[in-house]
């Protein structure tokens, strides 16, 4: 059993996960940097530093999510923190400028198989995995599993009839709106516990997913995430937020 707390990041070996994961690290946390790619992760460690381990860790696949949490055991004992960070906007087309690959992916264009891919990454793989990494996180002292939401897929927001936002809201917000709802399954499931669940919004990040059109640095991304990581016992559990405060679901 290991003395430093021990994190797990999915997708950490790019974008806002690597920055979530760097944070940790800088933050005394050993960070397991999950990756689809075994040697995308490695690169990822090589930059991140100190106690960073890559992990292959791909959460569609239920053998190499059960192999990471093998791993996890084996190695470590135990998991402190779960951040669900692994995601994807559109399956396997990217290139397209952002406007034209959102309007691809409006519920009236999308193709049923692109938008199962989606929902097996931001929503189902969620589900499998935070299942899989459950009982190691019953042995920490305190856990929290953190999960990448988005103000985008904000009903509430989305309501409100002059918002931009409305003309995009299609596959992957969607997507975001189910992972909000599974943030308070888990929460309320473990209110009992020592586990807390919430969901960060990293805001309108440059990342791939976006095909980097985005507006916020990585390291501003990163930061709520981060914080809901590190909150104490007497922390909030089955919230959404960001840096400005509670989003409404």
């Amino acid at each position: 059993m290991q003395d430093k707390p021990v994190a797990l990041v999915t997708g950490a070996n790019k974008g806002i996960g690597f920055q979530i994961a760097k944070d940790l690290v800088a933050n005394g946390f050993i960070v397991l940097v999950g990756s689809r790619n075994i040697k995308n992760g490695e690169e990822a460690v090589e930059t991140i530093g100190g106690a960073a381990y890559a992990f292959q860790l791909d959460v569609t696949d239920q053998a190499s999510i059960n192999a990471a949490a093998q791993r996890v055991q084996s190695e470590f004992g135990r998991l402190d923190v779960l951040v669900n960070n692994a995601g994807i906007s559109h399956p396997g087309k990217r290139g397209n400028d952002f406007p034209k690959s959102v309007q691809q992916f409006l519920l009236t264009e999308v193709s049923l198989s692109d938008f199962r891919a989606v929902w097996e990454v931001n929503v189902f793989g969620v589900i499998a995995l935070t299942q899989a990494m459950l009982p190691l996180l019953r042995k920490a002292p305190v856990a929290r599993i953190v999960n990448l939401g988005s103000t985008g897929g904000s009903l509430t927001w989305n309501s409100v009839p002059d918002n931009p936002h409305r003309s995009m809201f299609g596959t992957y917000s969607s997507s975001k709106t189910a992972l909000h709802a599974i943030t308070l399954g888990f929460a309320f499931a473990l209110e009992d516990t020592a586990i807390k669940v919430n969901t960060a919004c990293p805001g309108f990040t440059k990342t791939a997913l976006n095909n980097f059109a985005g507006t916020r640095s990585v390291e501003e991304g990163a930061r709520e995430a981060v914080r809901l990581a590190l909150i104490d016992a007497d922390g909030p559990t089955g919230t959404f937020s960001d840096e400005d405060g509670l989003v409404a679901w």
